[in-house]
C-alpha cells in the first residue's frame, strides 16, 4: 500500500488558517489586554510622560562611557520596527480594512506604547554585564533573573534566535527581492541578495556595537526621509486633509459604506488595523527587549520611554506617512477595489504625487529598510545567543548564517517559512505578555522610584539594592549604588570581575 505523500499546499494552507486565527483574534486581543492592564497600572505613562519622552530621546546619545547609548539602543529597536511592513503591511490594511483601518493601528499604538515601556524597563532591571562594558538584556534575562527559570529563559532564547535571526531575516529579504525584482525586471533577485550580503556582512560580523553604529545613523535618517517625502505629499494637497480624515472616522466607525476595503464592514477595519499596527510596532512580542537592554543608562525607566516613544515614530509617523500617501491618490486607489496592493500600492502613490522619477528612489529606500531590519534581528538575536552561552567565536558564527538566511531569502519560495514565521513569533508573544505581567511589580516600582527623583527636582538615578520601592534586590553588579554623587553613573573597569559578567 503505497504511503501518503504529504501536500505541501495544504500543509501552507493549513498552517496559514492556524495563523490567521491566531494571529487575529486570540493574540490580538491578548496584546490590547496587556496594554490596556498596564496602561491603567501606570496611570497612562505614555501620556503622563510623553514630554519626558521626546527629553530622554534628545539627550540620549551620551552617557554610554564605552558602551551601547542609549539611542543606539532606541535605534536598533527602530531599525527593525521600520521596515517593509510599514510600507506593504499599511497598504495591505487599508485595501483590505479601507481607511478606517488607520485610525485602529493609532488606537492599539497609543496602548502598545505603554507595553513597549513596560517591556523594556524590565529589560534594563534584569540586565547583565556582558564583555566589553557592554550589557545585555531582554526576555530570556527577565524571565532567568526576575521569575528565576532558567529553563523558561533558553525556550525563548531559543525561539527568538531561529524566529528573529533566520526566517524572519528570510522571509523580509524575500519580500524585498520580489518588489525590486516587479519595479525594476532588470535587477535579479539573487543580485539583491549579493548587495545585502556585502553590506550585512562585514556590519554583523563586527558585533553589537558595530551593528549600533551603523543603525543609529541609518534608522533614524531613513524614517526621517519617509516622513519629509509625506510632509511634501500633505503641502501639495493641503486642502484634501481634512477630507482624508474625515474618511477615516467615518470609516473606523463604518459610517460609510463607500468607504469599506475588500474585506467589508467596520469589523474588517478593526481587524486589520489592530493585526497590523500591533506587528508593524512589535510592543509586546518580546523582541524590542532585547535591544533595550543592551543601553547604558542611569535609570531604568528612561529607556523604557525612550523605546515607548519608538512606537510612536514606527506607527504615529512612519504608518500614518504610508496610510496618507495612500489615501490621498484618488487615481491609485478606489475603497473596496483591490487594484494594487502590497508595497506597489505605495510605489504607485507616491509616484502619482511625485512622478514616474521617483521609482528608484523607493526601490533604495525600501532596500535600506529591509537592511537596517536585518541589522535589529541580528542584535535581536546576538543577545539571545549570548544568554545560551555564546561567546567571541558564537557570535561571528551567528553572524554568518543571518548572512546567509539573508541570501538565500533573496533566492528561494518561502510561503511555508512565512507562516512558520508568524506563529512563532506569536509564541514569543504569548510567553513574554505572561511573564511582564507577573513581572509588572517591578516596573511599579521602578517607576515610582523614578518619579520620587523627578518630583525633587533631582535627574534619576536607580539603585537596585536596598530600594525600598522594589520588591526586591537585582543582579549584583550592574546597578550598584553610585561612588560619587556628582557623577552617577559610570562604568568601572573593576566591575568587570568574572561573578559580575552575564553569560
Amino acid at each position: 500500500m503505497p504511503q501518503p505523500v504529504l501536500n505541501l499546499a495544504d500543509l501552507e494552507n493549513t498552517l496559514n488558517q492556524v495563523d490567521d486565527l491566531f494571529y487575529t483574534y486570540f493574540l490580538a486581543a491578548l496584546l490590547i489586554a496587556v496594554g490596556i492592564y498596564v496602561t491603567i497600572r501606570t496611570r497612562g505613562v505614555q501620556l503622563r510622560h510623553f514630554g519626558s519622552m521626546l527629553r530622554a530621546v534628545a539627550s540620549s546619545r551620551t552617557g554610554a562611557a564605552g558602551g551601547i547609548s542609549s539611542f543606539q539602543a532606541f535605534a536598533v529597536g527602530l531599525a527593525a520596527r521600520v521596515g517593509i511592513g510599514n510600507i506593504a503591511g499599511v497598504a495591505l490594511a487599508v485595501v483590505a480594512g479601507g481607511p478606517g483601518a488607520l485610525f485602529w493601528m493609532w488606537v492599539v499604538a497609543l496602548i502598545g506604547m505603554a507595553t513597549s515601556f513596560t517591556e523594556s524597563t524590565l529589560a534594563q532591571i534584569f540586565k547583565e554585564r556582558g564583555r566589553d562594558f557592554t550589557f545585555r538584556g531582554g526576555p530570556a534575562y527577565y524571565i532567568k533573573n526576575g521569575l528565576g527559570s532558567r529553563l523558561w529563559g533558553a525556550v525563548f532564547a531559543g525561539l527568538c534566535i531561529v524566529s528573529v535571526g533566520v526566517t524572519v531575516v528570510m522571509v523580509q529579504t524575500n519580500s524585498l527581492a520580489g518588489v525590486i525584482n516587479a519595479t525594476v525586471p532588470e535587477v535579479s533577485p539573487w543580485m539583491v541578495g549579493v548587495a545585502l550580503v556585502l553590506l550585512t556582512g562585514p556590519v554583523v560580523l563586527g558585533g553589537l556595537k558595530s551593528v549600533a553604529r551603523v543603525t543609529e545613523v541609518v534608522a533614524p535618517f531613513m524614517a526621517l526621509a519617509y516622513v519629509l517625502v509625506t510632509l511634501v505629499v500633505i503641502l501639495m494637497h493641503l486642502g484634501e486633509i481634512p477630507a482624508v480624515f474625515g474618511q477615516i472616522f467615518r470609516g473606523a466607525f463604518g459610517m460609510d459604506q463607500a468607504l469599506f476595503g475588500t474585506a467589508g464592514g467596520i469589523l474588517a477595519a478593526v481587524l486589520n488595523g489592530v493585526r497590523r499596527g500591533l506587528f508593524s510596532n512589535e510592543a509586546g512580542l518580546g523582541t524590542v527587549p532585547n535591544a533595550a537592554g543592551t543601553a547604558t543608562t542611569s535609570h531604568p525607566v528612561r529607556q523604557g520611554l525612550i523605546q515607548a516613544f519608538g512606537v510612536f515614530v514606527d506607527t504615529g509617523l512612519v504608518c500614518t506617512a504610508t496610510g496618507l500617501l495612500i489615501l490621498l491618490a484618488t487615481d491609485t486607489y478606489q475603497p473596496g477595489n483591490e487594484g494594487l496592493v502590497g508595497a506597489v500600492l505605495t510605489q504607485q502613490a507616491v509616484a502619482e504625487h511625485l512622478g514616474a522619477w521617483t521609482t528608484w528612489p523607493i526601490v533604495v529606500l525600501i532596500f535600506v529598510l529591509v537592511f537596517s531590519t536585518v541589522l535589529g534581528c541580528y542584535s535581536y538575536s546576538q543577545v539571545n545567543v549570548n544568554y545560551l552561552g555564546g561567546e567571541k567565536r558564537a557570535e561571528q558564527a551567528f553572524g554568518i548564517l543571518l548572512t546567509a538566511a539573508a541570501f538565500a531569502g533573496t533566492v528561494l519560495t518561502l510561503p511555508i517559512v512565512w507562516a512558520l514565521t508568524d506563529i512563532a513569533l506569536g509564541l514569543l508573544g504569548v510567553i513574554n505578555l505572561v511573564v511582564i505581567v507577573r513581572l509588572f511589580p517591578w516596573v511599579r516600582g521602578t517607576l515610582r522610584d523614578y518619579e520620587a527623583q523627578r518630583a525633587v527636582g533631582a535627574e534619576p538615578v536607580f539603585v537596585g539594592h536596598g530600594n525600598p520601592e522594589l520588591p526586591g534586590d537585582v543582579l549584583p553588579g550592574v546597578w550598584e549604588p553610585p561612588v560619587d554623587p556628582a557623577a552617577p553613573y559610570t562604568l568601572d573597569p573593576s566591575d568587570a570581575t568574572p561573578e559580575n559578567v552575564g553569560s
